[in-house]
């Protein structure tokens, strides 16, 4: 007994002075000095800014110093927000081929495409703070203003198709009101109302002549600029191969004209299951569709053979 009461005091000071050698032989120890070499370090560089740059045919007007630097300040957020930026060019493919010829058939110029990538980011399912949803960013009021059916069921700010003929809508109204596609841009972010009294407030009509909220302020140069980089991203560094971009996924249409007691049980019946229904159906918000008055809906089902 008293050699095991002896062994319990002894054992935990050997195991506390062997601790206390090793820290003190790291301790000691000096690391060897790490060497970067040049070939290792990664630089940042400005970007270069076009010696002329085109929005929706129109050209800005870059020979005035602040139009210039507020178009570098988005082409250096987005050349160096890379993660984003390679998800636009990968996702681009999928998207574009859906809302190029609406904008195309509205009389709409092809730019404007862009707009949609500043807003929403190619997310279908978009809401911000302010409540604005889907592709386009509509407001509730706004989206029925132009066509949308929004209730609790279906939301076609949600719907890409439907959404870009409402945002055609809205675009071609606002050029009839400025005839500046600029400044129907400017509108699109900041609303006509608010463009209209800036313009009044500070006696210029041009977009580039005008102080607005920041957010405003910014908005016509960042689609450019995502426009430009997009467009010409190896000179920006980005390289995408071909393969590595979304293909966009053929789909088959299926009629709805009455009611649905579950989208579950209906995509399955599809031979999919219900995520790639709402996937490809963003603008179905609840996983029913009561259709009381035999409305028809186009539901986009994917092929996946």
């Amino acid at each position: 007994m008293k050699d095991l009461k002896w062994g319990r005091i002894i054992l935990p000071v050997l195991v506390f002075v062997q601790v206390v050698i090793v820290f003190i032989l790291i301790s000691s120890s000096k690391p060897e000095s790490v060497q970067i070499s040049s070939e290792t370090k990664t630089e940042f560089t400005a970007v270069k800014i076009p010696d002329e740059v085109f929005f929706a045919g129109e050209k800005m007007p870059l020979e005035q110093f602040d139009v210039k630097e507020a178009l570098d300040r988005e082409l250096l957020s987005n050349a160096y927000f890379h993660s984003q930026t390679i998800r636009y060019m990968k996702l681009a493919p999928r998207f574009f081929p859906v809302i190029e010829p609406i904008l195309k058939e509205r009389g709409i110029p092809d730019d404007f495409k862009y707009l949609a990538v500043a807003e929403s980011g190619f997310n279908p399912r978009a809401v911000s703070p302010a409540g604005a949803v889907g592709f386009w960013q509509f407001l509730k009021g706004t989206g029925q203003q132009y066509g949308l059916e929004i209730n609790n069921e279906i939301d076609e700010r949600y719907h890409i198709e439907k959404s870009t003929v409402a945002a055609s809508k809205y675009l071609r109204d606002a050029y009839n009101k400025y005839g500046k596609w600029g400044l129907v841009a400017a509108s699109y972010n900041g609303g006509m109302a608010r463009v209209q009294s800036q313009q009044t407030r500070q006696k210029m009509t041009e977009y580039y002549d005008l102080l607005f909220v920041e957010e405003t302020q910014r908005y016509v140069f960042r689609i450019a600029a995502l426009k430009i980089i997009m467009e010409n991203p190896e000179q920006y560094n980005f390289v995408v191969q071909e393969y590595e971009k979304y293909p966009l996924i053929k789909t088959r249409d299926v009629e709805i004209s009455g009611q649905v007691k579950n989208f579950a049980d209906f995509a399955i019946e599809q031979g999919i299951n219900y995520k790639l229904l709402k996937d490809f159906n963003p603008w179905l918000r609840d996983d029913k569709l009561t259709n009381a008055t035999g409305k028809k809906y186009i539901v986009k089902i994917p092929v996946l053979k």
